[in-house]
């Protein structure tokens, strides 16, 4: 006999959301139907032809043989903190006040806005950005104060929008920089300007930076941090991009400013780093090999991801009703749809149709009235050539254009 009782989720999980997992529930409805998927949806290198540098398996893989497997101190191994302070020097960021280790940065992200942020507070986030901050905020149940990322500027920060959505309750400004989903690279000058506004209202700045290596053409990813080595900046990092190991979750969090400011909160976040214990043992044991060690690895998939970008920008602007701005970094492009539907409706269309995965602009945010979507570029060209062909396709008879 069935029980009538009914367990009653906590109300902070109502607005939980995550676009890019999401997405996948329509797609494995779309594969049991038989059609060849391709996914152009997670950013997960390692499912394509990208692979985690020997050495770093080999140092994991060695700590694991001297049964280094117990619990490790809370902020993270000594080594491995050592090897991030001397990585937070190469990019000229001074007065590190805190390190801490965690299992992958997103941890890192949520230890901080956990012990930053009270209910009816608000953070300033990218839009368009990354999900985690929208669903860490909703379970905390903060208020998500979205900026808008200008699209006809390279998707550069607007800092007239930033400058105007702050209020008496805002706590932080987060930045994504090489951004995620548009790809986007922050110059000098919108940094100095961010900073500047962090500064007069007394705002801690969240640099994610997980992208830092990954950047084209030669340009350079700045640190924030780098700027000011008084203003209260939190510099987030791991090895599950640039160094191609996601399975690895191993990140961290680089606290940097005065420390009359910020001591109050690393007291906190200690606190809260403490009662979950640890992050993996052994797997922080990659980090010194991975920040000091051959970086070979780096300008091979530099090389495989600027002509998968170049041919991605090439193939989608020359789609009738597709405008797509070259990224500068990172592994996504963001382009813009002319469709009267929504961008979730098209993209549940284009699953169900073609195969073809991708993930709606809104679950990323997005300017009212614009509608876009999210594409990996990591996929190998033949695959990314017949995605593009089969969104072409797709478009061109699409009965919500």
């Amino acid at each position: 006999m069935a029980s009538s009782f009914v367990v009653k989720p906590a109300s902070r999980t109502e607005k939980i959301t995550y676009a890019v997992r999401d997405v996948v529930v329509l797609a494995e409805k779309a594969a049991a139907s038989g059609t060849e998927m391709l996914y152009l949806n997670i950013g997960d290198p390692n499912l394509f032809d990208f692979e985690t540098p020997a050495h770093l398996v080999e140092a994991a893989t060695a700590a694991m043989q001297k049964n280094l497997n117990g619990y490790a101190p809370s902020s993270g191994i000594k080594e491995a903190r050592d090897a991030i302070a001397a990585e937070a020097a190469r990019h000229g960021i001074g007065n590190v006040r805190d390190i801490f280790v965690t299992t992958g940065a997103s941890e890192a992200i949520e230890v901080v806005l956990t012990a930053l942020v009270d209910e009816g507070d608000n953070v300033l986030t990218p839009s368009p950005g990354y999900p985690l901050y929208t669903a860490v905020l909703a379970k905390l149940k903060v208020t998500e104060n979205p900026y808008y990322l200008d699209e006809n500027n390279g998707w550069q920060p607007s800092l007239e929008d930033i400058a105007a959505k702050i209020n008496a309750r805002t706590r932080a400004i987060v930045l994504i920089n090489p951004n995620n989903p548009t790809g986007s690279v922050c110059d000098q000058k919108t940094l100095a300007g961010i900073l500047a506004l962090a500064r007069a209202h007394e705002l801690v700045v969240f640099a994610d930076e997980i992208y830092d290596k990954l950047v084209f053409d030669g340009r350079r990813q700045i640190s924030i941090a780098s700027l000011d080595p008084e203003a209260a900046v939190v510099t987030f990092n791991g090895l599950s991009k640039a160094y191609l190991a996601p399975g690895f979750r191993i990140g961290w969090g680089i606290v940097s400013g005065d420390e009359h400011s910020l001591r109050p909160l690393i007291d906190a976040m200690n606190k809260i780093l403490r009662a979950r214990l640890s992050a993996n043992h052994p797997l922080q044991y990659a980090v010194k090999p991975a920040l000091e060690g051959d970086h070979g690895h780096l300008r091979a998939a530099l090389a495989k991801l600027q002509h998968r970008r170049d041919l991605t920008v090439r193939a989608l602007n020359a789609i009738p009703g597709v405008s797509c701005v070259a990224p500068a970094g990172a592994f996504y492009a963001f382009p813009r749809l002319e469709i009267r539907a929504t961008d979730e409706e098209f993209v549940k269309a284009l699953v169900l149709a073609t195969g073809v995965v991708v993930v709606h602009g809104s679950g990323f945010g997005q300017m009212p009235e614009t509608k876009h979507f999210r594409v990996v570029f990591l996929p190998p060209e033949k695959v990314l050539q017949r995605a593009f062909a089969r969104l072409g396709d797709f478009l061109a008879s699409y009965p919500g254009r």
